[in-house]
């Protein structure tokens, strides 16, 4: 295993013997699993299930690819995929993220025109859209777990400032991740040295 202290990611045993196969499955279960979002389920699949990513360096991972263009959890499969075979392996994680979705919202597309206004359907909707929140919360509080544990008192102000800033006070993120990253990252380097 790589530990990345060259700078590298890190890359476990587990996740350098997995083959596309493998990751086109892994990642086709992972799309499967959730709906209107599947940051839990692929973080439940990559760390705790498969081993193919330590907990921090999930976190390391998605922060890279939240800053990257597109969506999170594509950038994610091609990040993890690349990792574990390269270019071959990137291709099989996407593939196996986006092909049943595709099919799945063709197919709920044409039933939501035929069906969509019938009793019950909008109760249904608000529930799932519930769960999906409850999962991104969740999901949230173990992301943040082992950062807390380790670097409570420098993580949770900066925490609690992004979420003030942008969940009460309605800041848009691009602003505020401008005026706290360049501090964070200070602070980070001060403490380091």
């Amino acid at each position: 295993m790589r530990d990345g202290s060259d700078g590298a990611a890190h890359v476990t045993e587990a996740l350098a013997a997995a083959g596309p196969r493998a990751l086109f499955l892994a990642f086709l279960a992972i799309t499967l699993s959730g709906f209107g979002g599947v940051l839990a389920f692929a973080r439940r699949a990559l760390v705790e299930r498969r081993g193919w990513l330590t907990p921090d360096d999930f976190n390391e991972t998605l922060s890279l690819c939240q800053s990257l263009p597109g969506p999170n959890i594509v950038n994610l499969s091609i990040v993890v995929g690349a990792r574990a075979c390269g270019w071959r392996g990137a291709a099989a994680a996407v593939a196996g993220l986006v092909c049943a979705p595709a099919v799945i919202v063709t197919v709920l597309g044409l039933t939501w025109s035929r069906f969509g206004a019938a009793p019950g359907i909008a109760p249904a909707i608000a529930g799932v859209a519930a769960a999906a929140a409850g999962l991104m919360l969740a999901t949230a509080a173990r992301m943040a777990e082992p950062l807390l544990r380790r670097r409570a008192l420098i993580a949770a102000p900066f925490a609690v400032v992004a979420f003030i800033a942008v969940g009460l006070f309605h800041w848009p993120l691009p602003y505020v991740m401008a005026a706290t990253a360049p501090v964070s990252i200070a602070v980070a380097w001060r403490r380091r040295a």
